[in-house]
């Protein structure tokens, strides 16, 4: 459909090679952003959970910060799309996974969290930034420039990617509802996660998000979504060693463990 004025008539003008060429360098960026943050995680835990602290900034309510930082990978595709009046329809269902994913993340996920520790500032910011560059990235990207034949929701890279976004969805979210119910009222100190993918992987939430992301750049085939991609496995590979490592170093029994869940302990970054 069509949006309001001004807002659209500055993107109608700002498409073209030029801005084109600031995607691509916005995708290279992001790769390099992840890979930045991988090579850090090794040595600074990720300040938010269970590494959350005051030197990171002061403490922000673990549910308004979660939802406003995520916000705007939800917001700013959605005003993109607004200004585009007539859709391809390949365009509009591989945005809207995007979009779906971000519903989740913004608008239920943050009402679902149950006590949960506060957020530093340092470490929201981050994650607002990274939303609104991200949300502009994918959703400028789908919704001007990427182009696809008419009969793309048949060909075999989106039927096979769109699966692997769906499996991958459900996995993180099924895994982030055994996080959530580890505990029984009162209980503290941490646990090792049974059920769902935990069965088989250590960070069953993070490998569910990397495989829903990569599923998505082969369902989309564009440099944007791939860089998406690529970030995601660097950050959330790293963050996922980082828990690991917790199991090592609190669980006597962690030989049993590791041998039931291998992967993450040596196949990540």
């Amino acid at each position: 459909m069509a949006g309001g004025g001004g807002f659209c008539a500055f993107w109608q003008r700002a498409a073209g090679p030029r801005e084109q060429r600031l995607l691509e360098l916005l995708s290279y960026g992001l790769v390099a952003l992840g890979a930045v943050s991988a090579l850090l995680l090794r040595f600074i835990p990720m300040p938010y959970g269970r590494y959350s602290s005051r030197r990171f900034g002061w403490l922000l309510p673990a549910r308004p910060a979660w939802l406003l930082q995520e916000l705007p990978a939800l917001l700013v595709p959605l005003a993109l799309a607004a200004c585009i009046p007539v859709w391809r329809l390949p365009n509009a269902v591989l945005l809207g996974c995007f979009i779906l994913h971000y519903v989740h993340r913004a608008l239920i996920f943050p009402f679902l969290i149950r006590q949960g520790k506060p957020t530093p500032f340092f470490t929201f910011l981050l994650a607002l930034l990274f939303c609104i560059y991200n949300g502009y990235l994918q959703g400028r990207s789908l919704s001007t420039y990427a182009e696809y034949p008419s009969d793309w929701l048949k060909h075999p890279c989106f039927i096979a990617g769109f699966m692997g976004w769906l499996i991958g969805m459900a996995i993180n979210i099924h895994s982030d509802h055994i996080l959530r119910n580890l505990r029984k009222p009162g209980e503290t100190g941490y646990k090792i996660p049974r059920g769902g993918m935990f069965e088989y992987v250590s960070g069953a939430n993070f490998f569910g998000e990397i495989l829903e992301w990569f599923g998505f750049a082969l369902a989309c085939c564009t440099t944007e979504s791939l860089a998406f991609a690529l970030c995601t496995l660097f950050i959330l590979g790293s963050r996922a060693k980082q828990h690991h490592q917790i199991f090592d170093r609190i669980y006597l029994s962690v030989r049993e463990y590791d041998i039931e869940r291998p992967f993450l302990k040596e196949n990540t970054l």
